[in-house]
């Protein structure tokens, strides 16, 4: 599952417990990022929500940080400064007091998304989301043969969805943003063609949708894979994937104006 930084509450005891490793395998994709600073356009000023480790902060603008992890606030670099201690659903800020804010993979992690997509909306007059499709997020490879306990994580955010973020920050654009083979960002579906990747620790500790679900399931779901991939039985079904570039998990940038 995509992994932002961003909860219901200002204590956020879920990622102060399962945040901690995110900094060691979450490294900032270029091409990700140019697709970011794109759509951020000339703004000047940025609010980052969600922000966790400080994943796609433009370097050339003012940008303030909010997030209520501190698990997270504590692998800020010291070049990107602490954020605000926050959630999204209450920013503390008056109304349009940024030309644009930003949240990277968090929206789903909101309690109250409409209350938190309507304070995007307050805050600044052009909102950038990455965000992903749940139906084309779990018809990955790793969710429907090894760990379907993961795809019932958006069982229990009824409603989420790209059309629902879209919806509620007023989105002139939805685009679909293809994840490149060797993505440097250690989301979930950025291993889709390295499937041995799922097999480190570290990697699976740096994903909410692993560190969130039943550890049982994804010992199970790890031993499948790790005999398809001795046997042969994964190349056999998903080899075809070693000839892409780059491939469509579900990843979503979607920009509202005005």
């Amino acid at each position: 599952m995509p992994d932002g930084a961003q909860t219901g509450s200002t204590e956020s005891p879920t990622y102060d417990a399962i945040g901690v490793g995110y900094a060691d395998k979450r490294h900032p994709d270029p091409r990700i990022a140019s697709r970011i600073v794109e759509a951020l356009g000339g703004a000047k000023s940025v609010l980052n929500v969600g922000a966790g480790a400080g994943s796609y902060e433009p370097v050339d603008r003012t940008v303030v940080a909010v997030d209520p992890s501190m698990a997270m606030m504590g692998q800020r670099s010291f070049e990107v400064g602490p954020p605000i201690r926050a959630v999204a659903e209450r920013l503390p800020f008056r109304d349009d007091a940024f030309d644009a804010v930003m949240a990277m993979l968090t929206v789903h992690h909101w309690v109250d998304r409409r209350a938190g997509y309507a304070e995007l909306c307050r805050v600044a007059p052009l909102r950038v989301v990455f965000t992903y499709e749940p139906e084309v997020h779990n018809r990955q490879w790793i969710v429907e043969d090894y760990v379907p306990e993961i795809a019932q994580l958006d069982h229990r955010r009824p409603g989420f969805s790209a059309a629902e973020v879209a919806d509620g920050i007023g989105a002139t654009d939805v685009v679909t943003v293809p994840i490149p083979w060797d993505c440097t960002d250690g989301f979930i579906m950025a291993y889709w063609r390295r499937p041995e990747a799922f097999l480190d620790p570290r990697v699976r500790r740096a994903t909410s949708g692993f560190s969130l679900i039943d550890q049982l399931a994804v010992e199970r779901g790890l031993r499948r894979l790790e005999a398809d991939l001795a046997s042969g039985a994964w190349a056999e079904r998903y080899g075809y994937l070693n000839d892409l570039d780059e491939l469509d998990t579900g990843l979503r940038l979607v920009v509202g104006r005005g």
